[in-house]
């Protein structure tokens, strides 16, 4: 008995001190904090970027759905100008393909214009998002070829409303937009003979008139197939355009009447060389 108890006491003890030197080792070890601090830092990153990602892509997710609502504005066969429907739109008949030379000025019947004689050399149109306000000579040519320009007023459309407008135009083939000083109203719409003022960026009208007229195939523009591409320096760099002239023009500005200077670049058929 006395040996039984002997060895039962030993077996005891052994336990114990396995179960003392366990909890030393795991105190010696302690909590993981810098692995913990690690992996918070990591959500927190992937967190951030997410968020970053959703902000900044925004205009462009829902601009897929503006245009998706738009897309009733389609030109068709039996509806070739479906923009006569949209509240708002202005529309003149002007003449296509008469040039003035670079040093020339327009006496434009409307601001912005959006029709009549022009500068040879076109704006790059194939979603340029100029920065400044660039020569109305130029951007006119654009809309001879089936673009839809969008000007702002610097000093009414600013941040998010920017953003927008600018979903609406970046890398889009036919589409330019430039801030434009002096404007009536904060947002100013453009194609060849069509114009549209309005007040906010979010209005779904802007898609409306973009769908209804941008390359529209039905005689709406006089240049079908004409390019959009820049021509480069010499001709028009979009990294150096023109600039905007506030100022009225003067006595030497060429009439909405006007039949064209002597020299001034010709119009270029589709795949032909500027110049030719």
């Amino acid at each position: 008995m006395a040996n039984g108890t002997t060895g039962k006491k030993g077996t005891t003890g052994k336990s114990a001190v396995k179960a003392a030197r366990g909890r030393s080792v795991v105190a010696k070890k302690g909590t993981p904090w810098g692995t913990i601090t690690g992996v918070i830092l990591v959500v927190c990153l992937l967190a951030g970027v997410i968020t970053y990602y959703l902000v900044k892509s925004a205009p462009q997710r829902e601009q897929k759905s503006r245009d998706e609502a738009a897309a009733a504005f389609a030109p068709t066969a039996s509806d070739p100008d479906p923009s006569k429907k949209i509240p708002g739109v202005l529309t003149k008949q002007y003449t296509g393909s008469v040039h003035i030379l670079p040093t020339e000025r327009v006496a434009y019947d409307q601001s912005p214009p959006f029709g009549g004689p022009h500068d040879g050399y076109w704006a790059a149109c194939n979603g340029v998002v100029y920065p400044n306000a660039v020569r109305n000579e130029n951007m006119v040519h654009g809309l001879e070829h089936g673009t839809v320009w969008i000007a702002y007023n610097p000093d009414q459309v600013k941040g998010d409303q920017i953003d927008l407008l600018t979903a609406r135009v970046k890398g889009k083939p036919y589409m330019m937009m430039s801030p434009y000083p002096g404007l009536d109203k904060p947002i100013s719409l453009q194609s060849w003979g069509h114009q549209l003022k309005l007040d906010k960026a979010d209005d779904p009208r802007i898609d409306e008139f973009v769908a209804a007229l941008r390359t529209n195939p039905n005689g709406v523009y006089p240049e079908i197939g004409a390019s959009c591409d820049a021509l480069g320096p010499g001709q028009f760099d979009p990294a150096n355009p023109p600039k905007f002239d506030p100022s009225k023009p003067g006595p030497d500005a060429k009439p909405m009447d006007y039949q064209g200077s002597t020299g001034a670049a010709k119009e270029q058929k589709p795949g032909m060389p500027a110049g030719q």
